[in-house]
């Protein structure tokens, strides 16, 4: 059972749906994707057959900056722009199912250690959730869950690959087909009523509650079946079937190695931080920051979640060029995971790693 995404069910080979590709296509063309988008498991920037994209309930071009909010009875996201369209509650009036209560259960705990943290201090415990803290989040979920998995910006060898994504089961956010499907499903149909967590149905259901609604997810999207890469190698399969004893060894070895205080600052206090800064890239860079590109959705720029989750930040740029392995495109963009990606090439151990050209990012910019 993976926790903190919906469970795939039998896959079919995969293949993005056209709507996959917001305007221009996300590498880059005003064109037609083809089939062999994912061919050789690595994303194609040359197609160039014209597809449109599912039309967003609201867009940023599309969103009032007058402050009427007679559009909405629920008005905007404070400090934003942003209109709640329909705001979703997803803890009353509806069934539970045993994923949906395990998953909450799995947060609620982590948060509930986090209380044991001012009298479990020790300088060891600390580094321990630092070192954690990098390993998981920038190695396991910025670098392998979404720019190698999800969007194939760069490779690796199958070794490497493999241990990266080992580092994103520790994170405690679901096996990497989970995680990764959940993510396509958000880039085909972003801020549309088919997202599986926009802020138009308000800010926390973006950041978090949309966690525990897994059938709602399932009825949206469909049954997951854009991960067929991931799913015909052994591999991944296993990390699915066997996701959450992983995360329980790691916490019986800390427990070994420094007893409660290693539980709850490696654990608890490491996976609660390294929740909130991958929820604030959905919740945070949907409401709050710039727009540099014209992507037709409510992406933003937003630095101070770029610090905080090794470069994930610059959301609108990476809305703007999916394929790309660099999301911070200024020199001034602090992109941790980018100098991660740029060092495995510089010593042999990453190629075809893909950023925009100078056309492309033009075909994107907003025309004044």
């Amino acid at each position: 059972m993976a926790i903190l995404a919906p469970p795939p069910s039998t896959a079919k080979p995969f293949s993005f749906p056209p709507k996959l590709i917001p305007k221009s296509l996300h590498y880059l063309t005003k064109t037609k994707l083809t089939h062999n988008f994912l061919k050789n498991s690595s994303f194609s920037t040359k197609n160039k057959s014209n597809i449109k994209r599912a039309t967003p309930i609201t867009s940023a071009s599309s969103i009032p900056f007058s402050g009427d909010k007679k559009d909405s009875k629920y008005g905007k996201i404070f400090l934003s722009d942003v209109v709640v369209k329909s705001r979703r509650n997803v803890f009353w009036g509806r069934n539970w199912t045993s994923l949906d209560v395990a998953t909450f259960g799995v947060v609620v705990a982590m948060h509930v250690l986090c209380i044991f943290a001012p009298f479990t201090f020790n300088w060891g415990a600390f580094l321990i959730a630092f070192v954690l803290y990098v390993i998981t989040g920038l190695l396991g979920i910025t670098l392998s869950f979404h720019r190698n998995l999800s969007h194939r910006s760069f490779k690796v060898p199958k070794w490497l690959e493999y241990f990266f994504a080992y580092c994103g089961v520790q994170a405690l956010q679901g096996s990497p087909i989970d995680w990764v499907s959940t993510h396509r499903y958000h880039h085909q149909f972003c801020d549309s009523e088919k997202d599986p967590h926009s802020p138009i149905e308000g800010f926390w259901f973006s950041h978090m509650s949309w966690l525990f609604d897994h059938k709602t997810i399932a009825q949206r999207c469909g049954e997951p079946s854009n991960v067929g890469d991931l799913e015909k190698q052994p591999y991944y399969k296993f990390l699915q079937s066997t996701y959450i004893i992983h995360p329980i060894a790691v916490g019986a070895m800390l427990y070994a190695l420094g007893g409660f205080p290693y539980i709850v600052w490696g654990m608890g206090v490491r996976i609660v931080w390294v929740y909130h800064i991958t929820w604030l890239v959905n919740s945070a860079c949907h409401v709050w920051g710039k727009q540099m590109w014209n992507t037709g959705d409510l992406s933003r720029n937003n630095w101070g979640v770029a610090v905080l989750a090794f470069g994930e930040g610059w959301h609108n740029n990476h809305h703007a060029f999916e394929y790309s392995a660099r999301h911070g495109l200024e020199w001034w963009q602090i992109d941790m995971t980018w100098y991660v990606i740029r060092l495995l090439q510089a010593i042999g151990l990453a190629d075809d790693v893909k950023f925009p050209t100078t056309a492309q990012k033009q075909k994107m910019a907003f025309i004044n």
